[in-house]
């Protein structure tokens, strides 16, 4: 439970709201304790002594009572559940917004339906607890004081009597609270890995239809979901053992009241209206005590819900602004790595070693490789998404771990491998780096990265919304789309790391057109795997195993005869000897047999 002390840092704000809340509930609890008191008058003087004026004086102070009661309850209710909401609302965006900061280390190893379930989940739990579940035990606390107090003050003896049963209840409810967290645990964890069977799933439908696997991704999901039943049946399970329990309890409670508060009363030393009251007082007590599993239930799932929500807000992101950052002016372009080694978490091996590189401002860059030879990771070096193990990184001759990492990032443009688009406009997805950028900026990027065209041929145009992760464009579309949106922030580095590989090819033509002219001024690296894309570079990186094993020109790396000279033979030589026989024919159309010259069929 110690966990639930937590939760004080989100409760803070809103103290004024929890001192009214706390009034209330002290004043519906005193309001409580002296109904049975009322009562105990109305049959020992009323009923007994036959006082008419006794009655309709205690029943206009029973109906006032009940006023007053109601417009508490709806008083503190409204105060509880708001700020339950507001705790919910800042420890949701508090959550995502660190969610936001952590390091592409910490995303690769996440599972993205984890942190979906504690960012929702998990949290609305926590919310269900600070408004009701505190309420209520305050509340049970302060009754259950006040009740005590008052019972012994009554008769000790039969006070004693009374509360036997409430021991083992209490120790019952203490073990219970103990093990019925990790219970939760286990649900939440399970709710999560349902969540990530899902959206996994969902990501990867047309694959799952390609191969006909839908008989296997329901048997997975079948397998997720019924460890999540299993985890919530276990959690019923103990909670239904006590739940009978409880109740048989407070039942023998009434009872002893009832038999020896009878005897004492027939004695003598008890009046009609002091039992009847005494045992109002344990009927009070009873619901509270029956709801006590409910509530130690509730804080269970609570604590399941602030461990795993800490967890993540708990988790320092390893790669920050530092505390002074170093001024970053507008960027020459330079860009240095020095002595630079990077091993990811969790893997052995190093994925570069031994990188030493100097580009200069305006240069094109591009590296070539086989799948896992290190490009990405190099360039992912240069906005600081993972840090080296060893060297530096630098721009015009600044560490990249002493600026700060959003003045940085403006300054470089990028186009991913894959390029993700988000559900809202063209307009807004070409502007996401630049959300003031005018009409006329947006129009002319959009124009460089040959996508205003088809973007026209929409009836709604630039403000064609477009649907999950860009699904209702073509992958061309996309990445034509993705690179306007690089192109927007006019950055001084540009990163194309495969960005023509979802085009066809005359569609990679005209791209590389624009790109070429609009690399012109500004320091560029390309990945790519096709050598077409990369021989009018000024410099060309061959890496394999994290190393750069060749670095030249187009010519002089096939003169070495090396790697680059390999990849060469296998993708260009017989197309450009192809080339060179086609464009020797006379292409003289036919009536019969009409020839054009496909789209982007034109000599780089």
């Amino acid at each position: 439970m110690k966990s639930l002390l937590r939760l004080r840092t989100f409760v803070r704000p809103y103290w004024k709201q929890v001192v009214l809340a706390l009034f209330a509930i002290i004043a519906l609890t005193l309001i409580s304790l002296t109904v049975p008191l009322i009562i105990r008058q109305v049959i020992d003087q009323g009923l007994v002594e036959k006082d008419a004026q006794l009655l309709i004086t205690a029943a206009l102070i029973l109906l006032g009572i009940g006023i007053a009661s109601a417009v508490l309850i709806f008083w503190q209710r409204y105060l509880t559940e708001r700020i339950a909401a507001q705790v919910g609302y800042d420890l949701r965006n508090r959550l995502y917004d660190h969610i936001q900061h952590l390091t592409f280390t910490y995303h690769d190893h996440a599972q993205t339906g984890q942190l979906i379930s504690r960012t929702i989940e998990d949290v609305r739990s926590i919310e269900r607890f600070t408004g009701n579940g505190i309420v209520e035990l305050i509340h049970l606390f302060l009754l259950f004081t006040g009740i005590v107090t008052l019972l012994f003050v009554a008769n000790p003896r039969l006070a004693i009597i009374a509360l036997l049963p409430m021991i083992p209840l209490i120790l019952m409810t203490s073990n219970f609270g103990r093990r019925i967290s990790d219970y939760f645990l286990a649900v939440d964890n399970s709710l999560g890995e349902l969540s990530s069977r899902l959206q996994e799933n969902v990501l990867g439908v047309q694959v799952v239809r390609a191969f006909a696997r839908e008989p296997y991704e329901i048997e997975r999901f079948n397998h997720a979901n019924r460890i999540l039943y299993n985890a919530r049946i276990t959690v019923i399970g103990e909670w239904f053992k006590i739940m009978p329990t409880s109740h048989l309890l407070v039942i023998l409670s009434t009872i002893l009241i009832l038999w020896f508060g009878g005897q004492l009363v027939l004695a003598g030393e008890m009046t009609i209206g002091e039992v009847v009251a005494f045992n109002s007082y344990l009927l009070m007590l009873a619901e509270p005590a029956r709801q006590l599993t409910w509530l130690v239930n509730m804080a269970g799932e609570a604590v399941a819900g602030v461990n795993r929500t800490f967890e993540v807000l708990d988790h320092v992101p390893e790669i920050q602004s530092p505390p002074d950052p170093v001024s970053l002016p507008q960027l020459s372009g330079r860009v240095e790595l020095k002595d630079v080694a990077l091993a990811y978490q969790g893997e052995a091996t190093h994925a570069l070693c031994e990188i030493n590189l100097a580009v200069e401002p305006n240069q094109v860059i591009a590296l070539i490789g086989p799948a896992g030879s290190g490009k990405t990771s190099l360039v992912n070096l240069i906005p600081r998404f993972y840090d080296v193990n060893q060297g530096a990184v630098l721009v015009d001759g600044i560490d990249v771990r002493h600026v700060d990492l959003v003045t940085l990032r403006k300054q470089i443009g990028i186009v991913l491998q894959t390029s993700l688009l988000f559900s809202s406009s063209i307009r807004e997805n070409i502007a996401y780096g630049r959300p003031d950028a005018s009409e006329v900026e947006i129009v002319e990027a959009a124009k460089a990265a040959q996508a205003h065209d088809f973007i026209l041929s929409f009836p709604a145009g630039y403000d064609t919304v477009i649907g999950e992760r860009g699904v209702t464009l073509s992958g061309g579309q996309r990445q034509r789309v993705a690179i306007a949106r690089a192109l927007l922030m006019d950055p001084r580095i540009l990163i194309l790391d495969d960005s023509t590989s979802s085009v066809d090819l005359g569609t990679e033509h005209l791209i590389q057109k624009a790109l070429w002219r609009l690399m012109e001024g500004r320091t560029t690296f390309i990945i790519a795997h096709r050598l077409s894309t990369v021989r009018r570079a000024d410099l060309i990186l061959v890496m394999d195993s994290g190393q750069i094993l060749e670095r030249g020109v187009h010519l002089d790396l096939l003169k070495q005869g090396g790697l680059y000279r390999e990849i060469y033979d296998l993708q260009l030589r017989d197309q450009e000897k192809f080339r060179k026989e086609v464009a020797a024919l006379d292409f003289t159309p036919t009536a019969s047999y009409p020839v054009s010259r496909p789209q982007g069929w034109e000599a780089e």
